[in-house]
């Protein structure tokens, strides 16, 4: 896999954590760049680690679905896209991060946030790709990005939020049909 395509899968994976860092930073008033770090640190620790949690899952499925594996990744990669596609048009409710500089509360936006990032390693796996590099450019790029979605949102409020998701699902949507055509071409 090319380096601009791990980084656009990079930034695909990152919109989500992005969009919530745009809600915490609009929750905080004023902007404390010890906050925005404690944030864009667990969304990049959870992105990076996610997707190694599943290569080890796709290894493991490997020989089990390798005659489909192109199949499943498009399919994986599609549903996310699509996914975030749908919930950039859904009326947010409340956003408000509450307490989330809180162990519990970091903890679980960051594993609501990296969810996809689970099955983008499993698709890694199943495409035999190696993961420990992607992984580290998944997690960078969603901590640069979490942690500029906590200042834009303190700043500029929800006029982006949604643009970002959505651009997110449009390029997993891309990356996957992409995969799908190399390999029924090849």
């Amino acid at each position: 896999m090319t380096l601009i395509s791990i980084f656009l899968i990079a930034v695909g994976l990152a919109c989500d954590a992005f969009a919530v860092a745009v809600a915490c930073g609009l929750a905080s008033k004023p902007f404390r760049a010890s906050y925005a770090f404690r944030i864009a640190f667990f969304f990049g620790a959870f992105q990076m680690l996610m997707p190694l949690i599943g290569w080890g899952a796709g290894v493991s499925l490997r020989m089990i679905i390798a005659s489909v594996d192109h199949w499943v990744a498009f399919i994986l990669l599609f549903a996310i896209g699509g996914k975030m596609i749908y919930e950039s048009f859904r009326k947010k409710k409340n956003n408000s991060c509450g307490n989330v500089l809180s162990i519990k509360g970091l903890l679980v936006l960051s594993v609501a946030t990296s969810i996809d990032a689970l099955a983008v390693g499993i698709s890694f796996a199943l495409l035999k790709e190696a993961i420990l590099f992607p992984s580290v450019v998944i997690g960078l790029v969603a901590f640069a990005l979490s942690f500029a979605g906590v200042w834009l949102g303190n700043r500029f409020g929800h006029i982006f939020e949604n643009k970002f998701e959505m651009a997110g699902g449009l390029i997993l949507i891309f990356i996957a049909i992409k995969i799908l055509y190399s390999h029924l071409a090849a």
